[in-house]
C-alpha cells in the first residue's frame, strides 16, 4: 500500500469524489448531464460519453488534490486512459487524488428489509489487477431498507468478509452499507447498524484498517465513535439523494466525516456548458463539498 497515499486519505482536508456510476445508474446520470437516451444507441456509445464526461471533471483545474483528496473510479474508467495515461495513473501522477475502485457487481433482491451484494466471483482477479494500476482501495455498496437486525448483521457480516478478501489482496476497503433514506425507521436502522459495524470491527486484526462511507445520519455526530475507532481509517458520507444543499448542511454538522457524493457532486453540470462555464460551476460545487466536509 502507497504510504503516502495513506497518509492522504487518513489526515488530508478533502473529499472523496465518487465517479463511479455503473451500467444501471449510467443513464441516469447523463441525462442529468444534458445527454437524453435518444442521443445515443448501446453500451459502447454509452460509455464512451460518461468517460468524456469524467474526463472533462478529472482534467478540469477545478478538481485537484487539494480540495479532492480521492476519487472512486468504475472499472470500465480504470481500464481506460486519461490524456494518454491510465485513468488510476493519471490521477494519482497529475491530480494527487487517490484512485479507489468500486468493486461490487451490484445489488441481489431484498431478503429480510435489505439488498446485499451479487457475488463477485473474479474479485482476486480484479484486485490483483487494480493493484498493478496503482489503485489505493476499493468501494463496494449495499443497502437497507428497514430496521430489520437480521437484514442488518447479513449485510455488514458480508461487507467484512468481502473487506478481509480485499485486505488479503492488498488494497483497503471502504465498506458500505447505505441506510436508504427513505427507509422507515431511518434512526432504528442507523443504530442497529452502528452495533453491527462495531461489532465486525473487533474481528479485524491488529494491524488492520477500514474505511467507513456511511449515509449522513438522523442524529448529528451518531457516527463520531466510529471516526475515533482505531480500525477505521476514515469514515466518508454518501449523499443518498440529498440535494447537495442538504447533503453539504447535514455533513457539515457531523464532525470528521468527509464526503464522498456521485449525484451532489456533479448537480449542474451539462455537455452543452462552455468548458470555462463547466469549470466554474464544478468549482463551487467543489468549494462547497470540500467546506462541509472539513468541519
Amino acid at each position: 500500500m502507497n504510504s503516502q497515499q495513506y497518509e492522504k486519505v487518513k489526515s488530508a482536508k478533502g473529499f472523496i469524489a465518487a465517479l463511479d456510476q455503473s451500467g444501471g445508474s449510467t443513464p441516469k446520470a447523463l441525462s442529468l448531464y444534458g445527454i437524453p437516451k435518444e442521443a445515443y444507441s448501446g453500451d459502447q456509445q454509452m460509455f464512451d460519453l460518461i468517460h468524456a464526461m469524467r474526463t472533462r471533471i478529472i482534467t478540469s483545474p477545478a478538481f485537484n488534490g487539494d480540495r479532492v483528496l480521492g476519487a472512486i473510479l468504475f472499472e470500465q474508467t480504470m481500464d481506460r486512459e486519461i490524456e494518454g495515461r491510465g485513468s488510476a495513473d493519471y490521477l494519482w501522477s497529475a491530480k494527487q487524488v487517490v484512485p479507489f475502485l468500486k468493486v461490487d457487481k451490484g445489488l441481489a433482491d431484498e431478503a429480510n428489509g435489505a439488498q446485499m451484494m451479487k457475488p463477485m466471483p473474479e474479485l482476486d482477479a480484479l484486485l490483483a489487477r487494480a493493484r498493478e494500476k496503482g489503485v489505493f482501495g476499493t468501494k463496494m455498496r449495499s443497502v437497507i431498507k428497514r430496521a430489520d437486525a437480521r437484514g442488518i448483521a447479513d449485510v455488514v457480516a458480508q461487507q467484512f468478509e468481502v473487506g478481509a478478501q480485499i485486505l488479503a489482496g492488498g488494497l483497503m476497503p471502504i465498506i458500505e452499507p447505505e441506510v436508504d433514506i427513505h427507509a422507515p425507521d431511518k434512526e432504528g436502522a442507523e443504530q442497529l447498524l452502528k452495533a453491527a459495524i462495531r461489532e465486525q470491527l473487533d474481528t479485524l486484526g491488529a494491524q488492520q484498517q477500514v474505511m467507513l462511507k456511511l449515509t449522513l445520519p438522523s442524529v448529528t455526530d451518531f457516527y463520531a465513535d466510529l471516526v475515533e475507532h482505531p480500525k477505521v481509517l476514515r469514515v466518508v458520507a454518501l449523499s443518498g439523494g440529498y440535494s447537495r444543499e442538504d447533503a453539504n448542511r447535514m455533513l457539515a454538522a457531523n464532525h470528521g466525516v468527509i464526503a464522498s457524493f456521485s449525484r451532489a457532486l456533479t448537480e449542474g453540470l451539462s455537455a452543452q456548458q462552455s468548458d470555462e462555464e463547466f469549470n466554474k460551476v464544478l468549482d463551487t460545487s467543489i468549494t462547497g463539498i470540500h467546506q462541509a466536509s472539513i468541519t
